[in-house]
């Protein structure tokens, strides 16, 4: 692809494993120098810079805790020191449990609630002042959002959180820096690994119509057009990429 990524900077939270780890690497592969946000997982944040290296792009670690606003405002001053500015914001951290509804403890609503929700907001609430004009934000929610999702209740309210901020965001923030969301199915990533064990055997051939699940490469590829100047005209959208799971 070609879409005029060349020499912007992009901070990408979550960036240490799944559709993060491939969002950062599809960046550089694109042009874009990547900042690489992770909380606890440095092993794998460290492999995202030698794959963002490995492509003759700049990288940066970045360790915050997303749900801690303490954690993100003491982050961003720190990598301040380091890029003069944003073009574009990614921010695919997320965390979910495959709990019923009836069991979910108010620390385990508050944990995802946090992560998937407030995290968002407390991280574009402390970048978007470095971010340049024609910047791009885009977040990652979930067919979740859309469908519900009893197995995890408050992973799916969270999301669907985060499609009204992104459309809130993107009525404030206009004409200077674009908000999209994207919302995936179920991903064959460590996380989406877990949720998948929960379900039925047959779930992919009998409730999604191209009767499998997503790569991370799939999703980071929409995720990073979404975000670049070539969707220049999108703002405010929500795109649905989950084999036709949720047909709206």
């Amino acid at each position: 692809m070609n879409l005029e990524l060349t020499n912007k900077i992009a901070l990408i939270t979550g960036a240490s494993s799944g559709i993060g780890t491939a969002v950062a690497r599809i960046c550089a592969e694109e042009g874009a120098d990547v900042v690489v946000s992770f909380n606890h997982n440095e092993t794998g944040a460290r492999e995202t810079v030698r794959s963002v290296e490995s492509k003759g792009r700049q990288a940066w670690l970045c360790q915050m805790d997303v749900s801690d606003p303490r954690s993100v405002a003491t982050a961003v001053e720190r990598f301040k020191t380091l890029i003069s500015r944003l073009d574009v914001v990614i921010l695919c951290a997320g965390q979910n449990t495959v709990t019923p509804w009836s069991k979910i403890t108010s620390d385990e609503w508050n944990r995802v609630i946090d992560v998937n929700l407030s995290g968002p907001f407390y991280v574009l609430q402390s970048v978007v002042p470095l971010m340049r004009e024609g910047g791009s934000i885009v977040t990652v929610a979930s067919v979740a959002a859309q469908t519900g999702a009893p197995h995890h209740l408050h992973y799916a309210a969270a999301k669907a959180g985060l499609v009204n901020l992104t459309k809130s965001l993107a009525r404030d923030l206009a004409p200077r820096i674009r908000v999209n969301c994207v919302a995936p199915g179920i991903t064959l990533t460590p996380m989406g690994k877990d949720t998948v064990s929960s379900l039925p055997a047959d779930y992919a051939r009998t409730k999604i119509p191209l009767q499998r699940y997503a790569s991370p490469e799939e999703i980071a590829r929409c995720i990073v057009f979404v975000a670049s100047p070539v969707a220049g005209f999108m703002t405010g959208a929500t795109v649905d990429i989950n084999g036709g799971r949720d047909l709206r």
